[in-house]
């Protein structure tokens, strides 16, 4: 498998060389270039056209959450992952809509944010269970007041839901597999159905539907 190719996107100089520096030592990471804030983020990204950027929430001049939307815009095979300081749900919710692909907090170990990287090569999304969960209660919550075309039946199999279940409580593809007995191939081969069938285009939006239609159980009802 190729090496992801990374950009970091940070205002403060140090936190990005450190980071870098970190990355360096990874043979399925490459870091192809940084960006001090929003701005020059978007153009770097015309640029180097990397498949992953570790975006700032909190940047002078433009900031990361616009970057994400002019990126995700125009050039939306671009993943992108927020790594902010800030728990703030406001700043959480907005980088979802806007198009980050996951939400991850500084504090983190490195070990962690290494394979949360390596989770996105896997089509996984980067953020912690308790992040995911607060996400999906908010989204299902705003959608809850929106009117939606009636559905007849659940267009999902069996396996299907279990595996939707599980992603609605944060689980990895790995933990999934784990789970129900069966190989990372064929969790990722459901969720491609998953998409298909539900007509969505990523993991958290088809977590959303499903507790929004009744299809799974809400995993914060378990708490």
């Amino acid at each position: 498998m190729k090496p992801i190719r990374l950009m970091l996107v940070d205002d403060h100089a140090l936190f990005r060389r450190g980071l870098a520096s970190l990355l360096d030592h990874l043979e399925d990471v490459n870091v192809v270039g940084e960006a001090s804030d929003g701005r020059e983020a978007v153009e770097r990204a015309r640029e180097l056209a990397p498949d992953l950027i570790l975006m700032d929430v909190q940047m002078p001049g433009t900031g990361g959450l616009e970057a994400t939307r002019m990126i995700h815009d125009e050039m939306p095979h671009v993943g992108i992952v927020m790594l902010s300081i800030s728990d703030d749900d406001g700043d959480l919710f907005e980088a979802i809509k806007s198009g980050a692909r996951g939400y991850l907090l500084k504090n983190m170990s490195p070990e962690d944010l290494f394979e949360m990287l390596r989770g996105v090569s896997r089509g996984e999304a980067p953020m912690s269970g308790q992040t995911a969960a607060r996400i999906l209660d908010e989204f299902a919550r705003l959608a809850s007041k929106e009117s939606q075309a009636s559905t007849s039946g659940s267009p999902l199999t069996s396996r299907e839901k279990e595996v939707l279940q599980l992603v609605a409580q944060g689980k990895t593809n790995r933990e999934i597999g784990a789970r129900l007995f069966i190989t990372e191939y064929t969790v990722k081969n459901h969720l491609r159905s998953i998409l298909s069938k539900l007509h969505v285009h990523s993991r958290v939006q088809a977590a959303t539907y499903a507790l929004r239609e009744g299809l799974i159980e809400d995993p914060s009802s378990d708490s």
